[in-house]
Formats: structure tokens, C-alpha cells, sequence
């Protein structure tokens, strides 16, 4: 199947009992055992069956065959938010002592989470200078455990060399975990070049409507957890914190997202909504037109930007000068992200005037909506960060990030239009 037919279509063939065509919503904490054997044999691993929606839930397990399918991977596991995925995907095998290379350019709270609070817990963060592989392939070493990265940085608009991060990491025997929300796996794939666990907040482009928060995690199934035995000790010796069992040895391909569905997740409890998982199930199924729209929205808003007078400079990967293109290029094609940046002429106080002066524009922190939103990094999503930290990932004062929305393209010109004028009224 095609991927948009995928998102429609898989993980679900039908109610064999009511027939019915949309997934249904188990709005249920527990499932009855048919028996004390029957309990004991799913606690014991030797049948299939559902629990405890804590661990498992059959309409969030629709979610996850379909955003797996649509990801190229193996399998995958719905959480209660993106952050949520991204905190289980690392804390799955990193371990005091260890740590974790990055590119620097981030999401305001990963990074907080990488700098500020896996410290804490005795893992650090090496932060590379730049998104390049050889850059990143500088800073692992014996106790690097993943290579870290988005696809498409959020504000920063680069596109990550995913198949050259995946190379370096492979070659120290790291996997390489990739944030995917900004691409979607409409416009990338980041496993189809190499990328071994894929995570995303569904929050943005696969709910698409601003109604429900949640993550996930795919698991691509390639890495070779057996191979790097001693390293990643945690997949391949017995898990005395679920039945002794050996993950790579009973999930094989799925091994990585077995350990996170019943070490993480089981025992910290970051569990989607089964009625939020039913809303994104919807989401998803127009995400492919949805995404489509955004593309070409954003490209004419970035178009017009670059042309006006008020406006300093512009960051979107579809211009050929841009030096996000050749990445661009290679990874998304024709395609760019509907996430782009640009800079006010007159500093932070002309980017919060022009940004106090949207209309249509919703000032909020999320993206991925429907509807056109307008964020302010420096005063919102990146302020607890230093001005030095900020610089980093690639925030300046003066700039708006701007998730394009699938309005009419005349309607949203119009409002960025007299926004800007508002700076020097």
C-alpha cells in the first residue's frame, strides 16, 4: 500500500462482532481473564491478549500498526505526549555513566531534557557543533549509547543528513533516534536511510486539529541489539523487572520497543487515551492532504516574506541559495516543511509587535494544525534557555516561527501583511 492509503487501512479489518467500519474506543482500565491459567499465561508471555490499558490498549494498538506501517518499521508504542516519547526512547538504554550525542538544534524542551535533567540522573548530553555527521561522529565515544537528532529542527528548519548520521552511528555500534514530527512520514521516512528508532509528537501534523496530545515510538527492527550485547546489557540479559525475560531473544525485531512498552511505560505510566488515540486514528487518515496543503502554503508565504521590505531575512529550505537546500533536496524532494522562520527588521521589540499584531495567525506553541499558528521562540518555547544556549539552536530575537495552516493562501498573506506594518506603526 501506498502511504496514504496506509493511513487509512491498516491495523484494522473490522468489528467481528457489531461490524463496525471506524475503530472502536475501548474506554476500559482492564480486560477480564478467562481464567487464573488464562491471566497466568499473559503475565507468563505465553499468549497474546490485553491486560491493563496502563500496557495496552486495542484501539491505541490500531494507532500503533498503522503509524509503524506508515514509518516503514516493525513496530510501535503510543504514549501520553511527544516528550514522553522521546524520554522513553533514550531512557530505554542509556544508564548512569553513559551518554547521548546530539545535533544542537532542538526543541526547546528536549533540550532542556538532554542538558538540564538527564544529568541529573547521571547521563550527559555531548552537544555537536553542527548537524554534520562528522561533527557528531567527533563527540562518540566507549559510553555513547544513541546518536540524537530531528529530521527537520524545530525552529531551525535544517534537514539532518539522516543517512550520514546513521553511518557514523552504526560504525561505534550506536543506533540513531530520529524526531520525525516536523517531516511526517509523508514527506520522509528517516528508517528508509538507516535511522533505527523514529519518534514523534502526534500532537502536531498526525492529530492536525489541536485537540488531543500524545507520542510514539517505531521501532525499525535493523539494529543488531545481540551483536552489541555488553553495551545495550539491558535488551539481551534477563529483565528481572518483567518476568526475566530476554527481549532480544523473545521479541527479536521488536525488541527495543518491547522493553519500552513494559519497562517504561508499565512502570512510569505516560499511557495515551484510548479516545485520544481514536481522534488521531482520524487525524491521521487526512494527514497526506493536510500536509500537501501546508506545502504549498508555505512555500508562497515564504515567497512573500522574502520580498517585503520589512522583513530581515527568511529561513525555509525550498530557496535554491538556502544552505538547507542540498539537504532539502536529498531528503524531501520537491517537498519542503510547512515550519519555516523569519526575522523582523528591528530586533525583539519589532518581532513582538509584528507578532502581537496577528489576526488569523493563532499566537501559540504548538504546529502541525490546521489552523495557521505563529509562535515568538525567544519569549515562549525557548526563553528558560540563555541567550548563549538560544543562539545554539538556532533562535535569534527578532524571530517568528510560523506553522502555515491550510487556509486560504489570500487570507493568510493578508494577515502577515498588516501584522509587519504594525512594527513600525
Amino acid at each position: 500500500m501506498k502511504r496514504e492509503t496506509i493511513a487509512i487501512h491498516v491495523g484494522y479489518e473490522g468489528d467481528p462482532t457489531t461490524k463496525a467500519v471506524a475503530v472502536p474506543i475501548y474506554q476500559t482500565v482492564a480486560f477480564e481473564f478467562d481464567s487464573a491459567e488464562h491471566g497466568a499465561a499473559l503475565f507468563n508471555l505465553e499468549v497474546k491478549g490485553n491486560i491493563y490499558t496502563r500496557i495496552g490498549n486495542p484501539t491505541n494498538t490500531v494507532l500503533e500498526k498503522r503509524v509503524a506501517a506508515l514509518e516503514g518499521g516493525v513496530e510501535a508504542l503510543t504514549v501520553s505526549s511527544g516528550m514522553a516519547a522521546i524520554e522513553y526512547s533514550l531512557s530505554n538504554i542509556v544508564e548512569t555513566g553513559t551518554n547521548i550525542v546530539s545535533t544542537p538544534q532542538l526543541y526547546g524542551a528536549t533540550y532542556t531534557l538532554l542538558a538540564h535533567i538527564f544529568p541529573t540522573r547521571g547521563v550527559t548530553t555531548h552537544f555537536a557543533k553542527s548537524d554534520s555527521p562528522q561533527d557528531v561522529e567527533a563527540l562518540i565515544d566507549h559510553n555513547t549509547r544513541a546518536v540524537y537528532c530531528e529530521s527537520v529542527g524545530n525552529p531551525a528548519g535544517n534537514v539532518a543528513d539522516v543517512e550520514g548520521l546513521a553511518r557514523v552511528a552504526h560504525k561505534h555500534g550506536v543506533p540513531l533516534i530520529v524526531d520525525n514530527t516536523v517531516a511526517t512520514p509523508i514527506l520522509l521516512r528517516p528508517i528508509e536511510y538507516g535511522a533505527d528508532v523514529v519518534v514523534h509528537s502526534m500532537t502536531k501534523f498526525m492529530g492536525g486539529h489541536g485537540t488531543s496530545i500524545g507520542g510514539i515510538i517505531v521501532d525499525g527492527g535493523k539494529f543488531p541489539w545481540r551483536e552489541h550485547a555488553e553495551r545495550f546489557h539491558m535488551l539481551n540479559r534477563p529483565e528481572i523487572a518483567y518476568h526475566g525475560v530476554v527481549y532480544v531473544d523473545h521479541y527479536g525485531d521488536a525488541a527495543f520497543v518491547a522493553r519500552c512498552r513494559t519497562v517504561c511505560q508499565r512502570n512510569t505510566g505516560a499511557t495515551l487515551s484510548p479516545f485520544n488515540g481514536f481522534l488521531f486514528l482520524q487525524g491521521i487518515e487526512t494527514m497526506a492532504l493536510r500536509v500537501e496543503r501546508h506545502v504549498e502554503n508555505a512555500r508562497k508565504v515564504a515567497e512573500f516574506l522574502r520580498a517585503h521590505p520589512k522583513v530581515d531575512w527568511v529561513n525555509y529550505a525550498g530557496f535554491p541559495d538556502s544552505p538547507l537546500y542540498p539537504m532539502a533536496q536529498k531528503y524531501l524532494g520537491a517537498n519542503r516543511c510547512s515550519l519555516l522562520t523569519f526575522g523582523v527588521k528591528g530586533g525583539f521589540d519589532a518581532g513582538t509587535k509584528c507578532f502581537n499584531a496577528l489576526q488569523l495567525f493563532k499566537r501559540m506553541v504548538n504546529m502541525g494544525d490546521a489552523k495557521s499558528l505563529a509562535c515568538h521562540p525567544a519569549s515562549t518555547t525557548h526563553r528558560q534557555l540563555t541567550p548563549d544556549e538560544q543562539h545554539k539552536v538556532g533562535v535569534t530575537p527578532e524571530m517568528l516561527r510560523l506553522s502555515v495552516g491550510i487556509e486560504h493562501i489570500d487570507d493568510i498573506l493578508d494577515d502577515l501583511s498588516q501584522a509587519l506594518d504594525a512594527t513600525t506603526r
